[in-house]
């Protein structure tokens, strides 16, 4: 064989070798992948919480590329603070309330739906019909949770914070008004105290108001009344037409007192009329 033959064979045992030396490696590195993934399996399998803890940090991996590429900050928290509820997980007579009152006062039927469950709850709690609660908070707030008098009277049901502040207390603070359950379980207890001492729903709302004193509630009790009895209506399963309602006016000043009455704070606010 001649010097270039055999240069010739040389370099095709030495491409021979390098190509099983790559499938071999390549074959053992499957091989060991394979098996990696395979204990990876069966550890997760019989340890669930290493799945669970996996499964949490893939999440929050994707969850982290998602957010760059959005060019926003995550804040997975953010699900627990919204006051919303899905209107087709309430029992039939809430989620009518809850639509209609949605129609009415033109809000979404989520935060609605959740508002409705828990004037639901407090309702039975404090023995009041929800459905009266609901009606004190459309009057009150048309159901803007940041509604604010002049006066000082402030969310959904329009308490007087400066006067039911140790109520707030319970809720971490006066701030809590602006949250909406929390007002609402506030007003509820209010409104409670206020139709005990009056011994009438009608003059428990005059208290509400801070119109116990006065000759003239200016039609508030009236109109909280007659929005109750549409919304008891809905509640029995009855068509009431929901005539989008107009965006309640506060008033601009406490009502007035008799000169001969002693000084009192209004019982709960000023009411917010439309």
């Amino acid at each position: 064989m001649t010097a270039s033959g055999q240069v010739l064979q040389a370099l095709r045992v030495f491409a021979s070798d390098v190509a099983q030396g790559f499938f071999d490696i390549t074959h053992n590195g499957f091989a060991l992948l394979g098996l990696t993934v395979a204990i990876a399996a069966l550890a997760l399998g019989f340890r669930p919480e290493l799945r669970e803890a996996s499964e949490t940090h893939l999440i929050g991996w994707l969850q982290a590329r998602q957010a760059d590429a959005m060019g926003l900050v995550p804040d997975l928290e953010g699900i627990g603070r919204a006051t919303a509820a899905d209107p087709g997980d309430l029992p039939k007579q809430q989620a009518a309330v809850a639509y209609w009152l949605s129609r009415k006062y033109r809000v979404a039927p989520e935060p609605i739906s959740a508002l409705v469950a828990e004037a639901y709850e407090q309702g039975l709690r404090a023995k009041l019909d929800p459905t009266l609660i609901l009606a004190v908070m459309a009057i009150e707030s048309g159901f803007n949770p940041f509604a604010q008098s002049t006066v000082g009277a402030q969310g959904l049901m329009q308490v007087m914070t400066k006067v039911h502040g140790e109520k707030y207390e319970l809720f971490g603070g006066k701030l809590a008004a602006f949250d909406p359950v929390s007002n609402l379980r506030v007003g509820v207890k209010v409104l409670h105290e206020c139709i005990q001492r009056a011994g009438s729903i009608e003059a428990g709302l005059r208290y509400y108001v801070g119109a116990a004193n006065l000759a003239d509630d200016g039609g508030y009790a009236e109109k909280v009344l007659a929005e109750h009895e549409r919304l008891r209506q809905v509640a029995a399963g009855r068509k009431v037409s929901p005539t989008p309602a107009q965006t309640p006016l506060l008033r601009t000043q406490a009502p007035a007192k008799p000169q001969a009455e002693p000084e009192q704070e209004p019982a709960a606010r000023v009411a917010s009329l439309s």
